[in-house]
């Protein structure tokens, strides 16, 4: 396949500065350019190179870029930024090769919509990123399933990192009446020409929580069934709880909206067994949700079909 807008092909070798890399498929497009699969010949490796045909846009995403290098990206589920380099005329970003987004997610379970569980996981994970953009003063500005990525969702299921960050602003440079974020997850805010702040990322997490969700929340059963029921407090307790968060996070008042780090004290995650075992205190807790020895299996019990390995998910016990 060759690629005839970019100076680009397969079995084409980039050389960067700290790697030479042969591009091995052309993995999507847009308005930015292309995404290609690399073997890095210097350590058999594979990444990911966004090659940009304009230099404006990729030195702002550089930038930010730049900014996340200042912290740790594992531990605040963002993505590993490696390096970035000029071939001929075009920008080539090198990142970690991540495995699928989540509409290609969503796509292999025929829309079914996720576990309660699965979408703790998620929320937990997501939250986490917010708040490492927060320390940052960072916003986004274009979350969008796209842009979440599955680090490998066999070995790894719903371990997920946050990524394109060719629209991102730091806090003090939003500008009101600023067009930005997909338009069906657009905050209110930035649609009323409004003061914007880190917050327009919470309400575009919390209207994609939903999105994941939203067939798993049919309403409650009555109060009389629910009053016999020896498991009610396991199941619509913590549906409730998801609720509350939700409502909360799409709060429409940017300047009450809930923080990161007050949705992460939030009941729905149980924090009381989300004890953080850490010796530096600066990292989030949060890093525990991604932990894999403890985990246990646990079969979807969403409605619809699932495809290959997502049938048996592997959540972390906090998450039960």
């Amino acid at each position: 396949m060759q690629n005839n807008s970019l100076k680009v092909q397969e079995n084409s070798i980039l050389p960067g500065n700290k790697g030479h890399y042969l591009v091995e498929k052309f993995l999507g497009e847009g308005t930015f350019g292309k995404v290609v699969k690399c073997r890095d010949l210097l350590t058999d490796k594979h990444v990911a190179i966004k090659i940009m045909k304009r230099n404006d846009e990729g030195e702002e995403e550089i930038k930010a870029l730049t900014e996340l290098s200042k912290i740790n990206a594992d531990a605040y589920n963002l993505v590993n930024f490696v390096e970035w380099f000029r071939y001929k005329s075009d920008i080539c970003i090198v990142f970690e090769m991540l495995d699928k987004n989540f509409n290609d997610l969503m796509k292999d379970r025929q829309s079914s919509p996720l576990d309660l569980k699965e979408v703790r996981a998620i929320a937990w994970q997501l939250i986490v990123a917010l708040k490492g953009l927060k320390k940052l003063n960072l916003v986004h500005c274009d979350i969008k399933p796209d842009n979440i990525m599955l680090v490998d969702h066999i070995l790894k299921p719903f371990r997920l990192k946050l990524i394109d960050f060719g629209l991102a602003e730091k806090t003090k440079n939003l500008k009101k009446g600023t067009p930005m974020q997909n338009r069906m997850f657009r905050a209110p805010e930035v649609i009323l020409g409004l003061p914007l702040d880190e917050s327009l990322d919470m309400w575009t997490v919390g209207y994609i929580l939903a999105f994941l969700a939203m067939i798993e929340l049919q309403g409650m059963p009555d109060d009389e069934l629910l009053d016999m029921g020896l498991f009610t407090s396991r199941f619509f307790n913590r549906t409730e709880q998801f609720v509350d968060l939700l409502k909360q996070m799409l709060e429409m008042d940017p300047k009450k909206r809930i923080s990161p780090d007050g949705a992460l004290q939030h009941p729905f995650f149980n924090l009381k067994k989300m004890n953080p075992k850490t010796t530096k205190p600066q990292e989030p807790a949060a890093a525990e949700a991604h932990q894999e020895p403890e985990a246990k299996e646990v079969k979807s019990v969403s409605q619809g079909p699932m495809n290959g390995s997502l049938t048996h998910c592997k959540i972390p016990p906090k998450f039960l």
